[in-house]
């Protein structure tokens, strides 16, 4: 081989270990599912001389990372994580790296919590950091998690920022605050008004927004308010004053989509605002009473078909969907 060739192959399998450890470490910090991380992409790096290299570098990226001692993902993943390592370690029969069953020992001997931190990388640097629930269900509710459409109109709102940039915006349902937080940190809104019901998750949401840095009376202008469906009047809507409204995976329970489409009803009938719902279509007949509600009050959507790129990890055979609102006429 040519020592041209030699060279772009090194450059090559560099690349592609730096892409892999990027991985590991987004998935690390979101606290994706194990089987889910690229592990079969470095079996065939871990029989080179370089394995001990490799999995130090792993456990540098992830557990031994600064974000880790700062923001932690749950005692259990963590633990899991590193049992995964030590696996690769021994099956490739490299030299037992001291640091790793270090880092073992102190998750071992760490307290369990029912919190933890999820963190999110965004695409130019920066980072989003969580508070959440290791429960789905807590507290009764599902709101102290991130769910996948919140994800994927995070990302829908990095490549459209113009939607976002200079307006007011409103979410309803924002949960522990992903996509608003990532709405108010890269698309240049002017205020920004998370809102929820639940006492716990106003809570928790209050908390993260706090976290990521996000203030009242600073730019963007940032709100967190109670806002119950079923008793908001058009008072307080108009106070709020939204030019753009949008929601994620609040479209659950047949009586939820009820309350929703008439709020919405009421938002329309305060002022014109862009309105944006994204779901993730877990009861197909749940999702389409929440359509059938909006054309019995004559509220009109657009499916938004194009593709957006992937910058969070989370499960993409999900069936989700984002919707744009129309005006009843």
């Amino acid at each position: 081989m040519a020592h041209s060739e030699q060279s772009q192959t090194s450059e090559n399998r560099l690349l592609k270990s730096e892409d892999i450890l990027k991985v590991f470490q987004v998935s690390f910090f979101a606290m994706s599912r194990l089987p889910s991380f690229p592990w079969t992409f470095i079996e065939e790096d871990l029989q080179s001389d370089k394995s001990s290299e490799i999995i130090s570098e792993i456990l540098k990226q992830t557990c031994l990372h600064p974000l880790c001692r700062k923001f932690p993902p749950s005692v259990r993943f963590r633990r899991l994580f590193l049992s995964e390592l030590i696996k690769l370690q021994e099956a490739a029969g490299c030299e037992p790296l001291d640091q790793l069953y270090d880092a073992l020992a102190e998750v071992i001997g760490a307290e369990e919590s029912s919190e933890c931190y999820k963190s999110y990388l965004l695409p130019g640097g920066g980072t989003i950091s969580l508070m959440e629930n290791v429960a789905l269900i807590s507290e009764g509710t599902t709101g102290l998690v991130t769910w996948e459409a919140a994800l994927y109109l995070a990302e829908w709102a990095l490549e459209h920022r113009q939607d976002f940039t200079g307006r007011s915006v409103l979410e309803l349902g924002s949960g522990v605050g992903l996509t608003g937080i990532t709405v108010c940190r890269c698309c240049s809104p002017n205020s920004f008004v998370f809102s929820d019901c639940h006492s716990a998750v106003l809570q928790k949401l209050k908390d993260n927004v706090q976290l990521n840095g996000l203030k009242p009376k600073t730019t963007p202008e940032v709100r967190v308010e109670e806002l119950d469906w079923t008793s908001a009047t058009e008072e307080q809507l108009r106070r709020i004053g939204a030019d753009t409204v949008i929601a994620a995976d609040v479209v659950y329970d047949p009586d939820v989509a009820v309350s929703l489409v008439k709020l919405l009803s009421k938002i329309f009938s305060c002022s014109s605002p862009e309105v944006l719902i994204c779901s993730t279509i877990r009861n197909p007949e749940t999702y389409s009473g929440f359509k059938l509600q909006l054309e019995k009050a004559g509220i009109g959507h657009q499916v938004m078909t194009e593709p957006v790129q992937q910058v969070f990890p989370y499960n993409r055979l999900s069936a989700i969907e984002l919707i744009r609102l129309h005006r009843p006429l």
